[in-house]
């Protein structure tokens, strides 16, 4: 698709919504690959093209796998099953960090940033789509925690046409909702908000397409006005699904900051951790490091070109040199090298699960069995069906961006390629391999 083509709105297609569960298909790619694996604290990471920027040196330190309590031939392993799906023409690239600790112990460059491209590096550009949350999320709780906002303030404070919402019946009528919906709902997906893509050919996928969920040449302000138009799909606070409640939450932070989304983003989020690279709009000259799919893929667009809506539920591109800044500082309980960015008594009610049984149960609940939703991250609340720790939170793109931060452990990961249909298979194999690769033998 051309660059105006919806970013965050990820109008993917319905059936990928089975692909986000089950990673079912594939994508060609080209052969080379790089690799540069942890063997000692001082070790350097060939790949990166990093130059210097806000707190010191590059995020990626490395440190002795073995002696963080890692298999290295396990996790090389990893690393070579990679290679394997580049050489086999499933995947162009992709890249691959885990560590524990404040250290990368293993890191994985293969393949190419696009068909005619250079080898992916570090500071290659992923369209991380629905990673996005996560950041916006975040913004929105330094906003709680300076006063401007309340998780549990109606939406309808800062948006006042959600001060009338109705909720669709089983008979097709509307009535009006009998709860408010709170800013908690927005951050935990129990809005009563859908997406479109994700609810099929259902009545409430067609009302929210008629009504114009779809458009990407209005601002997150005016997207917030349409979508108070149409009916939610479950009282407020009863129902997890996946849905525009981002992007919703993009506006009501815009309200309560005073300031448009990416400007809040960059001054208490992107800026003090010197993630340059992440951006809803990427300036031309960052053009050549913009990972290219050999085929383009539906909700393909082009970074470098702005649009209206600020997506709040999936605008963003960045590098994994960058996003690993935002997922060492949440490994830190919400501190990067010394620049703390939320309380860790913030970040623990991020990752408190704010459903329930009967919330799950009543939509669709895509991050699966063993786990809940807090405000921003799925989390572990059952460690005897996970391979991760319990109380793991993470989230992830529907293009094949991931990361997971596991407090149990100390483990982290992050993970990018750029193929819809593989983004399931990927985020079920990188994690039985990292914890197969996890001996637990270091303190």
């Amino acid at each position: 698709m051309e660059g105006r083509a919806m970013r965050g709105d990820i109008r993917i297609l319905a059936g990928l919504a089975l692909a986000l569960a089950l990673g079912l298909g594939a994508c060609a790619a080209a052969p080379v690959t790089t690799t540069a694996t942890a063997a000692a604290p001082a070790a350097a990471t060939a790949p990166s093209k990093w130059t210097g920027r806000a707190l010191g040196a590059s995020s990626i330190v490395i440190g002795d796998a073995a002696a963080a309590g890692f298999d290295p031939a396990k996790l090389d392993a990893i690393g070579s099953a990679l290679e394997a799906d580049v050489a086999s023409g499933k995947i162009v690239g992709a890249t691959l960090l885990v560590g524990r600790g404040d250290k990368v112990v293993y890191e994985k460059f293969a393949g190419q940033s696009g068909p005619d491209s250079g080898a992916v590096t570090d500071e290659t550009i992923f369209r991380i789509y629905s990673m996005t949350k996560p950041i916006v999320s975040v913004t929105a709780m330094t906003l709680v925690e300076d006063g401007k906002l309340s998780i549990d303030d109606p939406v309808s404070k800062y948006l006042p046409e959600y001060a009338n919402l109705t909720v669709l019946q089983a008979d097709g009528s509307r009535k009006p909702a009998t709860q408010p919906m709170l800013v908690r709902h927005l951050m935990s997906h129990t809005s009563g908000l859908v997406y479109g893509f994700v609810q099929g050919n259902s009545p409430i996928a067609k009302l929210y397409r008629e009504a114009g969920e779809e458009r990407n040449d209005i601002t997150a302000r005016e997207l917030a006005r349409v979508l108070a138009g149409a009916p939610l799909i479950a009282e407020p606070g009863t129902a997890w699904n996946y849905s525009r409640s981002t992007d919703v939450l993009g506006a009501v932070v815009e309200v309560a900051g005073g300031k448009p989304l990416d400007v809040l983003i960059r001054e208490r989020i992107t800026g003090p951790l010197g993630m340059d690279d992440t951006a809803f709009v990427q300036p031309k000259s960052n053009e050549s490091r913009i990972f290219k799919p050999k085929t383009p893929f539906f909700g393909f667009y082009d970074p470098t070109v702005a649009q209206a809506m600020l997506s709040g539920g999936g605008g963003m591109s960045s590098t994994t040199e960058d996003y690993l800044r935002f997922v060492l500082m949440l490994a830190n309980k919400g501190e990067f090298r010394g620049q703390r960015i939320i309380r860790p008594e913030t970040l623990a009610l991020m990752t408190t699960d704010m459903t329930s049984p009967e919330i799950r149960k009543a939509g669709q609940f895509f991050p699966g069995p063993g786990m809940g939703f807090g405000l921003g991250f799925s989390v572990v609340q059952d460690a005897a069906t996970r391979p991760e720790g319990l109380g793991t939170f993470s989230w992830y793109g529907i293009a094949g961006t991931d990361f997971w931060v596991d407090p149990t452990n100390g483990v982290f990961a992050l993970f990018m390629i750029q193929d819809p249909a593989l983004t399931g298979a990927y985020r079920t194999r990188n994690r039985k391999d990292v914890y197969e690769a996890f001996t637990a033998s270091a303190g």
